[in-house]
């Protein structure tokens, strides 16, 4: 684009007096104005006269300068659109500007002394004293790292949300990243610590690898959870089912994801203490979750995030399904929390040809024929389940339900379509992903579905720690990124302080991490590829998932191979998804390494048990500049709906590879699918899939434009992640008829 020649515009006169940040006034300096409009607008494709023409109108007498600065951003934002969308770069510039001269103000000085940030924050009991582990000549040199221009990547966006969510007060960005990195390091021994400070601090401020929002909120401070992901089970007994409600709030108050799975509790009208039909079932203590959920809500910022999980053979599988409907009785209704249903094949199988299927309680299961079939899936599940069937036919067990599996999953979708929940976890198949099956069971997945791995019930609650590795902006230096991708994560497993005994539990025996990545989207994109071209995913992906495991077996030999290794299916020579050699011989351009690795983790062992995890990344996508995880950009350019107003929301290179972004609000929903499976064969535990259907007409079928999207099409869908071997569902999300406008899109559909 070329830009306009510069050329003067009139201000007011310079007799005004404006209002500084610091309380006192000062003549308007007209000339200072241009210069922060050229800071801003210099080496983008905007015109700084533009931006100046837009501001002359609105200042006064009296006007302040944060006034002035606030115009300047609105200007700009005004401004942005599919055409010219680097203004939202400015924006971010100047919202950053506004940030650097208010701690200036505040503090007396901006970047340029670390050292007495570190002392300032420590005696204000904001930084973890850990960091006092480096010493004052080791601070220094650390923050002679910092670049402050690596404060002018973000846009309006990513700016506000990494200001407003992620700093603490009298704190600048580079700041922030920077102790985090040194923290991170503490870990390590004599003179490799300020090595990997150094490597990881260059990693996350350069936006290569993002640090999940507890790492980046909780490690500054002192006493913090690192986990992003816990997943907890309940036992049929009011002991276990009020120490897991605790555990909830424990884990609500540091920031963390709460999955719980309820199958175990028996179902309505069961017996309780000799009393026939005495049972409320599951839902009261699902209420229960969801008010815990409300009420512990991280010191204000937001309410707890709770997904409750409940296998799809449980008798009260109708009425969870109906649980955030405005119908029935308000005390079993649970609107804050996000149910999960648990499947497993033979029910899969069932609605593929029709067949019925058997609804039952766990207690009289469990009392009658000696079965905990919450903890079954694959082949013991299915003849146990045949011999449940069978009792149920003879009359030994007296409280079941036959409905046609078909009909089950249909209210299942139809829930889906009108809330976007519940999520969808295919038992069967995540489990035979375990690499833990010597140990336990995997039973259901966490709060995004991509994280999970062994639980039992009050000894070992699945705990998780996340990064995600920034595609957007990582070239060939991507071997190296998974490597410190790695290191950075098993390290916050000995830093974090964990919520309660069962997960420390975990912790210890399992080093469960989830390396990730966003900007799948972008990656594809300035490559002028597509979704459909799977075999360049495979490739990106098969490097991720070799680097990030390699490096676990790299790190097993520093350090000891995680306590459940003797048994594992890493063991026994099995690699990603619990999966053969034979299988990367077959479908890996590069056997050998794959073979070599194999013998290596048996000989060695491996540091953590589950090591990738593919999160949403919604919000981290916005400060890392990005497209969110690996799914499509929802739209190429829309607003979203801020407290203060309208944000321009598009991916990075919008500008130069425009119509190489696909819109996930008018693509096939089939090859993401499509996308995402492949994707998973290199990913050993999850990845959080979510599907948009657009429900218009012509969308899909162009030749028919009267055509619309219809129930049976996204059945089909659905069946058909399952069948590829997809692990679970995240939300469903759907382009409304009466609410679609190709011009702004759907905001509540991006989010």
């Amino acid at each position: 684009m070329t830009l306009a020649p510069s050329k003067l515009i009139t201000f007011p006169k310079s007799d005004i007096q404006v209002i500084k940040r610091d309380g006192t006034q000062a003549p308007l300096n007209v000339k200072r104005i241009r210069e922060v409009v050229e800071w801003a607008c210099e080496g983008l494709a905007v015109s700084t006269i533009t931006l100046e023409a837009g501001l002359k109108t609105r200042l006064r007498p009296g006007v302040s300068t944060r006034e002035i600065q606030d115009n300047l951003i609105d200007c700009a934002l005004g401004m942005c659109s599919p055409d010219e969308p680097d203004w939202r770069y400015v924006a971010g510039r100047l919202h950053i500007w506004s940030l650097w001269k208010d701690t200036l103000v505040a503090r007396g000085y901006q970047y340029g002394d670390y050292p007495k940030t570190v002392a300032t924050q420590i005696a204000a009991n904001a930084y973890d004293r850990r960091i006092l582990v480096y010493s004052s000549e080791e601070l220094t040199t650390a923050g002679s790292w910092i670049k402050s221009d690596w404060d002018l990547d973000y846009d309006y966006a990513g700016a506000v949300m990494f200001t407003k969510r992620y700093l603490l007060p009298n704190e600048l960005p580079q700041e922030a990243l920077l102790t985090c990195a040194l923290l991170i390091a503490t870990v390590e021994q004599g003179e490799a610590r300020m090595i990997w400070a150094k490597r990881i601090y260059e990693a996350i401020a350069q936006r290569k690898i993002s640090l999940a929002t507890p790492i980046l909120a909780n490690l500054r401070v002192p006493g913090g959870s690192l986990a992003s992901c816990f997943i907890s089970a309940m036992e049929d007994n009011l002991e276990s089912i009020f120490h897991e409600i605790t555990n909830t709030a424990r884990i609500s108050k540091n920031g963390g994801g709460v999955g719980m799975n309820v199958s175990r509790i028996r179902a309505t009208g069961s017996t309780v203490m000799g009393k026939p039909n005495a049972s409320g079932g599951v839902l009261p203590w699902v209420k229960l979750l969801n008010d815990t959920a409300i009420a512990v809500n991280q010191g204000g910022r937001r309410s707890g995030a709770v997904t409750v999980s409940l296998d799809i053979w449980h008798l009260d599988i109708p009425e969870f399904l109906e649980c955030q409907t405005e119908n029935g009785d308000q005390r079993r209704k649970a609107y804050d929390l996000f149910p999960q249903i648990v499947i497993v094949d033979e029910f899969m199988r069932r609605v593929v040809s029709k067949q019925n299927w058997t609804l039952i309680d766990p207690y009289e299961v469990k009392q009658v024929l000696g079965i905990e079939l919450a903890e079954l899936w694959g082949d013991r599940f299915e003849i146990a389940y045949g011999e449940i069937e069978q009792a149920c036919e003879s009359g030994r067990l007296k409280l079941f339900n036959r409905i046609n599996a078909r009909e089950l999953f249909k209210s299942a979708m139809r829930t889906q379509v009108e809330t976007g929940l519940p999520y969808m976890s295919f038992k069967d198949t995540i489990n035979r992903g375990n690499p833990n099956q010597h140990e336990g069971y995997i039973p259901s997945t966490n709060l995004c579905v991509e994280s999970f791995s062994n639980v039992a019930p009050g000894k070992y609650s699945h705990t998780c720690n996340l990064v995600s590795l920034n595609l957007a902006n990582i070239g060939d230096d991507l071997p190296m990124h998974c490597e410190t991708a790695v290191r950075i994560l098993d390290n916050t497993i000995d830093l974090t302080h964990a919520p309660f005994e069962a997960s420390q539990n975990h912790n210890d025996r399992y080093r469960t991490i989830g390396v990730g990545a966003m900007g799948l989207a972008d990656w594809l994109a300035i490559r002028r590829l597509g979704y459909h071209h799977q075999e360049a995913i495979s490739e990106l992906f098969e490097t991720i998932g070799y680097h990030t495991t390699q490096y676990s077996m790299k790190l097993a030999q520093e350090r000891g191979a995680y306590l459940a290794f003797p048994g594992s299916e890493w063991s026994k020579g099995n690699l990603i998804g619990a999966k053969p050699v034979s299988w990367f011989e077959q479908h890996s351009a590069h056997p050998q390494r794959w073979r070599k690795l194999s013998e290596d983790i048996q000989k060695y062992g491996i540091r953590n048990s589950h090591i990738t995890a593919i999160a949403p990344n919604t919000s981290s996508s916005l400060v890392q500049g990005c497209t969110a995880s690996i799914l499509p950009t929802y739209s190429r350019f829309y607003y979203d709906k801020w407290a203060k107003g309208v944000v321009p929301i598009a991916p990075p290179f919008i500008r130069d590879y425009f119509w190489f972004y696909p819109e996930s609000k008018t693509m096939d929903q089939n090859i993401v699918v499509d996308a995402v499976a492949t994707i998973q064969q290199w990913i050993d535990t999850g990845i959080s899939m979510e599907l948009l259907f657009n429900l218009n007409a012509g969308v899909y079928f162009p030749e028919e434009p009267d055509r619309s999207l219809t129930a049976k099409d996204i059945f089909e869908t659905l069946v058909h992640a399952w069948e590829s071997g997809c692990k679970a569902i995240y939300y469903i999300r759907t382009v409304q008829k009466d609410d679609y406008k190709e011009s702004d899109g759907c905001s509540s559909c991006a989010n």
